[in-house]
């Protein structure tokens, strides 16, 4: 009875103390929430700060963090920053008397406001993840569209998608006509349509060859797939059609040139049992019959006057269009300029923008009688051209050189950026000054004669009219370009033909030999590349081209390179990806070499020690080649003083010490293949301490290496790409706690590491996007976590609980903490997109369920003995996109909820 007293006593003191605190502590609260509220907003000003880095990349705030900012947001504490500041105005007496009320309210708000604050900046110092790669929606937002003149097209092809039975629609009329604005216009207008799961706009341009691999590309990345080199475009085109028929689809085809069969790109044939909808663009009227919309067509008129005018005028700057609808003189040369144009939008777009700044009458004047004397006596396509050609005058001489240079690639696909500024500064159009090549791209977009690739800001494309513009010029000139890239060339132009030539494109075809000696004197570019199946070169093939500067003979067959020494003026050579077995004895005598790749090249055998004597390369790229260096004396690189790129391949742990002790060998290491290091059985990435800019690293067939180590804290690290192949004694992966070596890495590749069970320690890496792990014979898991209720995380990295002597402490670090692992709502890898398992035969299971706050797709082949999905159920999962597995590994699969097996199964999982 005297216990149960005492208790009710003590309960009662309690309840007082807690009332009665808040007014007698309230100074000292009121001190600790203005200290508190400083420490949340510096962590608010952190977060908003993340958050920003995030948008900028175009990724969205992460939903808890966006809640936990407007909580923060919505905090009301200037009200009792007022009420505080009135009760303290009255004496000490007064507020213990009088205002005891009022002091005992302002209390107790200021310990709850105390205890909100405290639990925000709690709730603000777990953030580790700020924002994610949003899905892609069901439309691509294009390019904002200007549809001036087109709104009467753009409601004909409405008008024809609203009919049930207008399943494949044509739209066709001649180059520069619009059409691609005009179905651009329309993929941007669907955006609020709720009709179908997806849109995909594919710009096909398919010349005299399809771009398969492209088009299912575009269709792939449309509908988060995965994406599998070694695939062949015939089953990866039956699996497209299974994805996307499994959707009500409209795709839009942009500039089809030739018939083809959809279903052998990935594209199923629409009918009006599925609703799915497929539009063509083409300049051809028949090839719109070829691909099936007899019954659906819609012909491109020319923009009367009035639009003409109109496009015209919105080109202008506001000075010059003010002094168009000002002034006779302004107003009667731009109506003849808009009639010269023939109501052609593309003519009107980029003469408008090449005069959008003349606000001179002399400008006009002069402006006008160059459009008329270059149209003197053409017809036809010449007069387009002509039409056109404003454009081009007004660019610098090494500008114009630039554009003309374009027209040497296929009119399909994109360029890339960089491979055209190398080209340029061979061929001496830049003076050496890379950042003008890129300034100079920029020049040609904005006067419409380069567009940006909508696919990636490193690729450019040109219009296909604007490519013929550039050929007619060049037949202006006294130059000769021989082009004939991507026209599906069984073989090489005549010997006849490459004799006046300036510069030959015959890349992108199915060139078997070149058995003949051209004798073009004048020649500066040679453009072979992706021939597949080039083999032969004649001896004697590069006798007359002593002023060529630019050779590119990559993605070829050949196995030898004739004797050059008569390329005394070459600056760029490519022979990446070939079979060439070694290089010429005296390529050496090559002094003006500034460019040699030769990454990729399996079958390289010997370089002949030609490589240290070439003075002046800054590009020397060696990466996966079969050739590397095997002896410290071999790496006689330090004569080569102005290399700015190397990419590597080395066959010896000597010699990757040497590398890193040589400064400026290390610093302008990008790629770096280890591969039969005989001995090697442990790496310590601290051992590239010096490789600054090491952006790859491929450790491949080094049979005694067993624990490659992240041993220390590093934070500028650039190493993005982790490749671990062939490695049969590897056992582990340690990775310390971040910062370290590996923390930017996005692709992990791992292949042939039959001793290796698990890559747990992978969950260090806070910035993976892919993981793709292959024939590891031995791999039960591809995250261990054995569920045990030992200290949270504590297994989650662990293949060993510490490290050995010959590893060193870790400056004292613990290496394998990671994030709790319990629980089925832990998250770990929070931007993985994509895993790809094959051939893993034992692996059972890749982790347990947990959420993927990123994660698109799972892929599987080959891999029987896995039996879970490893996704929580109570996490939305709101990025998946794709399980894609064989039926027969999907029948096998475990599951605790039948509903939720079915559930995933129809909404996921396309077979394979």
């Amino acid at each position: 009875m005297a216990d149960a007293i005492s208790a009710a006593c003590a309960r009662v003191l309690d309840a007082a103390a807690r009332e009665f605190n808040p007014f007698l502590h309230l100074k000292s609260n009121r001190a600790n929430l203005d200290k508190a509220r400083d420490s949340l907003r510096a962590i608010e000003a952190y977060v908003r700060m993340r958050v920003a880095a995030e948008e900028d990349k175009l990724n969205v705030c992460d939903h808890q963090v966006q809640d936990w900012l407007n909580h923060v947001g919505n905090l009301q504490l200037d009200r009792i920053d007022e009420d505080y500041g009135r009760l303290m105005e009255y004496s000490f007496l007064q507020q213990w008397t009088v205002h005891a009320s009022s002091r005992a309210g302002i209390g107790k708000r200021v310990v709850n406001a105390l205890e909100e604050v405290n639990k925000l900046t709690g709730e603000g110092l777990q953030f580790r993840n700020f924002g994610f790669k949003p899905p892609p929606g069901i439309v691509e937002d294009l390019r904002s569209i200007e549809t001036i003149g087109l709104e009467s097209m753009l409601n004909q092809l409405h008008d024809l998608h609203e009919k049930p039975d207008s399943n494949i629609i044509g739209v066709w009329g001649q180059g520069g006509i619009g059409k691609t604005t005009l179905l651009q216009a329309f993929n941007n207008g669907l955006k609020k349509a709720r009709d179908y799961q997806v849109v995909i706009f594919i710009d096909i341009s398919n010349s005299e060859t399809l771009n398969t691999v492209d088009i299912q590309k575009t269709i792939s990345g449309r509908l988060n797939l995965p994406w599998n080199d070694a695939e062949t475009v015939d089953k990866r085109a039956k699996f497209l059609v299974r994805a996307l028929a499994r959707k009500r689809f409209i795709v839009l085809l942009d500039d089809v040139r030739k018939k083809f069969q959809l279903e052998d790109v990935g594209i199923p044939t629409p009918d009006t049992k599925t609703q799915s909808k497929l539009i063509l663009t083409s300049r051809s009227k028949q090839v719109c019959f070829q691909m099936g919309a007899q019954k659906s067509l819609i012909e491109m008129q020319a923009l009367d006057i009035d639009a003409a005018r109109k496009l015209f005028l919105s080109k202008l700057s506001n000075e010059a269009s003010a002094a168009v609808n000002s002034y006779n003189l302004f107003s009667e040369h731009a109506m003849e300029i808009v009639r010269r144009c023939g109501g052609l939008p593309l003519a009107l777009n980029v003469i408008g923008t090449a005069m959008a700044g003349l606000v001179e009458p002399r400008e006009w004047i002069s402006a006008l009688d160059a459009i008329k004397e270059n149209m003197d006596n053409i017809d036809g396509a010449d007069e387009m051209f002509a039409r056109l050609k404003y454009s081009y005058d007004v660019l610098t001489p090494s500008q114009q050189q630039c554009f003309l240079y374009c027209t040497l690639f296929p009119e399909y696909g994109s360029i890339s950026k960089e491979q055209l500024v190398d080209y340029w500064l061979a061929e001496g159009l830049l003076l050496n000054d890379c950042d003008k090549g890129h300034q100079i791209i920029r020049s040609l977009i904005s006067v419409c004669l380069l567009q940006t690739s909508s696919s990636m800001s490193s690729k450019v494309k040109m219009h296909h009219v604007i490519r013929h513009l550039g050929l007619w010029l060049v037949n202006k000139t006294d130059q000769s370009f021989l082009v004939q890239p991507g026209m599906a060339l069984d073989d090489a132009p005549s010997s006849e033909d490459w004799k006046e030539a300036t510069r030959i494109s015959i890349m992108s075809n199915d060139i078997k030999e070149l058995s003949f000696s051209p004798k073009c004197k004048k020649l500066t570019t040679l453009l072979i590349q992706n021939n597949p199946n080039l083999n032969k070169l004649s001896w004697e093939f590069f006798k007359f081209m002593s002023s060529l500067k630019v050779l590119d003979l990559s993605h070829t067959a050949i196995t030898s390179l004739p004797e050059c020494e008569s390329l005394v003026a070459l600056q760029h050579l490519n022979l990446s990806y070939t079979h060439i077995v070694r290089l010429p004895e005296r390529l050496w005598l090559l002094k003006e070499l500034r460019h040699l790749d030769l990454s990729f090249t399996a079958a390289l055998e010997d370089t002949l020690n030609n490589c240290s004597k070439l003075l002046k390369l800054k590009v020397l790229n060696l990466f996966r080649s079969h050739y590397g260096i095997r002896n410290v004396d071999d790496l006689n690189l330090d004569s080569l003083k102005a290399l700015l790129f190397l990419g590597i391949t080395i066959y010896s742990e000597d010699v990757l010490k040497k590398l890193n002790r040589t400064s400026p060998l290390a610093k302008s290491t990008y790629r770096l293949n280890l591969k039969y290091c005989g001995e090697m059985q442990s790496i310590k990435i601290s051992d590239l301490n010096h490789m600054v800019h090491l952006e790859e690293l491929c450790i491949e067939s080094c049979y005694d290496l067993n624990t490659p180590v992240d041993d220390a804290k590093r934070t500028t690290s650039c190493l993005q790409f982790l490749t671990l192949s062939v490695l049969p004694s590897l056992e582990d992966v340690i990775v310390v706690p971040m910062p370290h070596h590996f923390q930017y890495i996005r692709k992990l590749t791992i292949s042939g590491c039959p001793k290796l069970l698990n890559i747990t320690w992978a969950l260090r890496l806070e910035m993976l996007e892919r993981i793709v792990v292959s024939h590891c014979d031995e791999m039960l898991q591809i995250v261990k976590e054995d569920g045990s209720d030992e200290e949270p995380g504590a297994q989650i990295l662990k293949t060993q609980d510490r490290p050995s002597e010959e590893q060193g402490d870790f400056d004292g670090q613990s290496v394998c903490k990671s994030e709790s692992t319990s629980g089925a709502n832990q998250i770990g890898f929070p931007k993985l997109r994509s895993i790809v398992l094959t051939d893993v035969k034992k692996l059972m299971i890749i982790c347990k369920p947990r959420c993927f706050p990123s994660l698109e797709t799972i892929r599987v082949e080959d891999c029987p003995s896995l039996r879970n999905i490893p996704l929580s159920s109570t996490c939305k999962n709101e990025k998946l996109k794709q399980v894609c597995g064989s039926n027969e590994w999907w029948e096998k699969l475990q599951w605790e909820d039948m509903e939720e097996a079915a559930h995933m199964k129809s909404k996921y999982f396309i077979p394979i």
